[in-house]
């Protein structure tokens, strides 16, 4: 369980069991005496009511739902301190048979004054706005495939095959305005390819937000040491982001595996110890990106491939895939505690992933920076202590080149600091 010290001597412990339109607050003393009956608040009375009645000698809990963010963010001035708990914990811990706000508000006190509540981290407000982008990319990236499943259904019923390529290209509009189906169809058809049209337009809108985020802080100085990992392209790298948030808070590797879910059960009684399925308790966004990194790692790295070749001999394909996809987030976990390149980095791999995602990049957004400097800045390789010596590499058949050390410290003398810092 967190714990958040206040330097205030806590005189009430209060609860607040939050709601769409109302609130119910109400808290005990450090001896469990009732000191705050629970009543109810309306949403819109409880602002005026919270400055008035809560002091700086109070700790307030709220569980942790869709609204309770901004509701702490409104209460954590006002009180010594602030705590939002995790509400599937403090229903194993406080389960009861009989159960109202009253009785909810109550136990959450008393949890909190016992220092058992099992809080969860706070994220500030830009990790919140990147997971929420990250989410709203989700759920348009859904929206799309189900919309593409509609139309093959459609081409299925009538045993019409697709045009070659990419059926939903802009240039094969006038190939299903051509089909033959019922006015009914047509109607559905028409609407599905519009709405189609719109929706690829939003992700490649907040795949733009995605890429201008990537650019500054707090985001800017980790972009780089998790693009370098196999697998990782920009959209996976922002997605471990917000969901790791703050790496600091993580002790060691394990505990971010667990955050995760990727972890494995455990059963241990008497002289049974038994491993089995990961936990998937945690943020499945996280667990996704990770799997999806590591089929890439072992389909185009001769490290992973072959880590995952001894591991699929023993178990299961989908296992060791599983297990690639934790080692890649210990790999996480080091490179953006220590500051440092991976290990396995390969620097002409990492040069052409950074030269891409600098081509998606405004001049802005590169600093002024061309992309062959941004690509060794200050911000990329310089950073990673990475490929001093690559000068050129291939990419799609042609030759790139990127700036030496020399050429963009001659335009940006302030980055010697990045050469002459050491090593993490």
């Amino acid at each position: 369980m967190n714990s958040q010290i206040s330097s205030i001597p806590i005189e009430r412990y209060l609860a607040v069991d939050l709601h769409k339109y109302y609130v119910v607050v109400g808290g005990v003393n450090a001896q469990q005496q009732v000191v705050l009956p629970p009543r109810r608040i309306d949403l819109s009375a409880w602002p005026a009511w919270a400055r008035k009645n809560l002091k700086s000698t109070d700790a307030l809990v709220v569980e942790a739902t869709t609204n309770a963010w901004d509701f702490y963010d409104q209460v954590k001035p006002l009180v010594g301190r602030a705590v939002v708990a995790n509400a599937g914990k403090v229903k194993l811990i406080a389960a009861a048979r009989v159960k109202t706000d009253k009785i909810d508000v109550l136990a959450l006190a008393k949890l909190l004054a016992a220092g058992w509540m099992p809080e969860v981290w706070v994220p500030p407000v830009e990790v919140r706005e990147l997971r929420g982008l990250v989410a709203h990319r989700r759920q348009l990236v859904k929206q799309q495939t189900q919309l593409k499943n509609h139309l093959h259904s459609l081409l299925h019923r009538h045993a019409l095959a697709p045009v070659a390529g990419d059926p939903f290209a802009a240039h094969n509009r006038p190939w299903w305005d051509s089909l033959k189906v019922s006015p009914v169809e047509r109607l559905h058809l028409r609407h599905d390819l519009k709405t189609l049209e719109e929706v690829a337009s939003q992700i490649v809108e907040v795949e733009a937000e995605l890429q201008q985020l990537s650019t500054v802080a707090p985001w800017a100085e980790q972009v780089p040491y998790l693009i370098q990992l196999p697998g990782f392209g920009l959209l996976t790298t922002m997605t471990l982001l917000a969901a790791i948030g703050d790496i600091t808070r993580f002790e060691d590797a394990p505990p971010l595996v667990g955050y995760s879910g990727l972890g494995a059960g455990v059963h241990d009684s008497g002289q049974t110890h038994k491993t089995g399925r990961i936990t998937k308790t945690g943020r499945r966004e996280m667990r996704r990106a990770l799997v999806e990194a590591a089929w890439a790692a072992v389909e185009n790295f001769p490290y992973w491939q072959e880590r995952y070749e001894r591991l699929a001999r023993r178990m299961h394909p989908n296992k060791a895939i599983v297990a690639i996809a934790r080692q890649l987030l210990v790999a996480v976990w080091h490179v953006l505690t220590e500051r440092t390149a991976d290990t396995h980095a390969d620097p002409q791999r990492v040069a052409i992933k950074v030269m891409r995602w600098s081509w998606e990049l405004t001049d802005e957004q590169r600093g002024g920076l061309t992309s062959r400097q941004f690509t060794r800045s200050g911000y990329q390789l310089l950073r990673l202590k990475l490929g001093d010596g690559l000068t050129h590499f291939t990419y799609g058949n042609m030759p790139r080149r990127i700036a030496s050390v020399e050429e963009l410290l001659a335009l940006k003398p302030e980055l010697r600091t990045e050469l002459d810092s050491p090593a993490s």
